[in-house]
């Protein structure tokens, strides 16, 4: 008998070309829309209508858990507000009743009853213990529906009603998808750019850090909730009973992030990576007075990218000791976290901590001064990791360093490595980024230091400067590496300022000299 070959459209699709498919279909349509503009206004609207339709799917694998348990199940969105109510019907409610149906306050509900809308619904959900009912309240505060036309929002409905999370396979599939259009929604929008650590630096200080099941993790300015999805991942791998799956699902993983968008974005990632009951808090981190918070408040781990450039409003410094106030968000983040650290008490681990700061807390006087002595006291910073020009552009071409210290006492010596660019590269760009394979000699190098042209150290009684009375002159963390030329991105500006002037002196004296040759004899 003859064969006859499958034709392309008889191939069967992937799950991820299929997942591809209906994403790019979806955000087709949105494209056709005239109430969104750019990815920045398509994704959180994705973002929303898959939240709802994971949530049906979760909803209906736990009914028939506790239907298999004889147990009782509450869900936690009540008909008809439920996906497989108003939306998983393809000719569902659609139009002008289906837009009036999701922003309304109040409007006719798919059972024909008048009623609170669809997100006025979710917005007022509460619970008694705090189960799922508060994320979802937490995350419809700060979503609007920006479609206009419903008909164009149904076609959009259709095509995630394709969506199967209750497949393991296909939710790590769009995991990563999500991750690509993170990226993506990144690049449409430079403001974008704060909610957004390059993966291969959360990876890296992830790896280093090393987390360990049972310890407590957290990131106050999560962002999309990178650090957290990592930090995840990584536990993930060390879990071996179902007692460790259940720890890490729930008291293990917290994140804080007040800015709705991002905050939806952090919630559906870290669903789609596989935690079930994401800890976000969407309050601002700094809200709470540093003397308030105690042992109990504290943790094992913090991760974390916090906001620099950005300055807080009056209320918000009144928390901080009193010279030890600053608008300067990122020395703000810094006292938190040192607060937050967990102290080797009562045979407790001492708390550990990762995090990316602009180069201006390395060599700042006055108040950030006083913040590095305090730092380097009464916690050990043992490590800076200088990174070169590129790694977050072209959302701020600001040099960054990673800072690792921990609570086991003062620190003695801070070993210093510089990540250098690749060879031939003179900085990163959107489309040459850093990629995490470029961390691996400071991964070798991380727990057996030796010096090298790329590693040096200092003392901290060589940073701590003090005058003849004792008083605090300043605490300068920038030192160069001893062992390469002079780094311009690196040098604080009054060491700029001088080096400039110093070579634009040389170069006046060389028009001299040769306006001087150039002279009639």
């Amino acid at each position: 008998m003859a064969k006859f070959k499958k034709t392309k459209k008889e191939i069967p699709q992937s799950t991820a070309q299929q997942l591809a498919s209906i994403i790019k279909s979806c955000r087709d349509i949105m494209r056709k829309d005239k109430g969104l503009n750019g990815d920045l206004d398509r994704l959180p609207m994705l973002t929303w209508i898959m939240f709802l339709k994971f949530l049906d799917d979760m909803e209906e694998i736990r009914l028939e858990e506790a239907k298999l348990a004889g147990k009782r199940f509450r869900p936690a969105i009540e008909p008809p507000y439920r996906w497989r109510d108003w939306a998983a019907k393809p000719d569902g409610i659609t139009g002008p009743e289906l837009i009036a149906f999701v922003n309304q306050d109040e409007a006719v509900r798919p059972d024909g009853k008048r009623g609170p809308g669809l997100f006025e619904y979710l917005r007022t959900l509460r619970s008694a213990n705090g189960d799922r009912r508060d994320v979802i309240a937490k995350v419809f505060q700060g979503t609007a529906n920006r479609m206009m036309n419903g008909y164009l929002l149904r076609d959009v409905v259709n095509k995630v009603s394709g969506i199967h999370f209750t497949s393991k396979d296909e939710v790590h599939t769009l995991g990563l998808l999500y991750e690509s259009m993170l990226r993506e929604m990144r690049d449409a929008a430079g403001d974008a750019g704060e909610f957004y650590t390059p993966r291969p630096v959360i990876k890296f200080i992830v790896s280093v850090i090393e987390p360990k099941l049972g310890e407590t993790i957290l990131d106050p300015a999560a962002g999309t909730g990178g650090f957290l999805v990592e930090a995840f991942h990584h536990l993930q791998n060390q879990c071996k009973k179902t007692e460790d799956f259940a720890r890490l699902q729930r008291g293990t993983l917290f994140g804080i992030e007040p800015k709705s968008l991002p905050y939806l974005l952090c919630q559906m990632s870290l669903l789609l990576h596989g935690l079930e009951y994401p800890d976000i808090d969407p309050g601002n981190a700094l809200r709470f007075p540093l003397r308030e918070i105690g042992d109990r408040d504290r943790l094992d781990i913090i991760t974390t990218n916090p906001p620099f450039g950005g300055e807080e409003e009056r209320g918000i410094l009144s928390n901080f000791p009193e010279d030890k106030q600053t608008a300067d968000t990122a020395l703000l983040f810094l006292q938190l976290i040192m607060r937050k650290l967990r102290r080797p008490v009562g045979g407790a681990k001492p708390g550990r901590c990762g995090m990316v700061v602009p180069n201006g807390v390395l060599f700042g006087d006055g108040v950030c001064a006083r913040i590095k002595e305090e730092l380097l006291k009464e916690f050990n910073l043992h490590t800076i990791v200088r990174l070169p020009n590129g790694v977050f552009a072209p959302y701020t071409g600001i040099p960054t360093n990673l800072l690792f210290f921990d609570r086991s006492g003062p620190t003695k010596e801070i070993w210093y490595y510089e990540h250098a660019l690749p060879e031939g590269r003179k900085t990163y760009t959107k489309t040459n980024p850093l990629r995490f394979e470029e961390f691996e000699p400071c991964l070798a190098w991380w727990k057996k230091r030796e010096e090298n042209e790329r590693t040096w150290k200092t003392r901290a009684e060589e940073v701590l400067k003090y005058d003849g009375e004792g008083n605090l002159v300043s605490v300068n963390l920038d030192i160069k590496n001893p062992h390469a030329k002079e780094d311009f991105a690196h040098m604080p500006p009054g060491k700029l300022a001088e080096d400039i002037l110093e070579k634009e002196q040389k170069v006046i004296q060389l028009i001299q000299d040769v306006r001087d040759l150039l002279k009639p004899q």
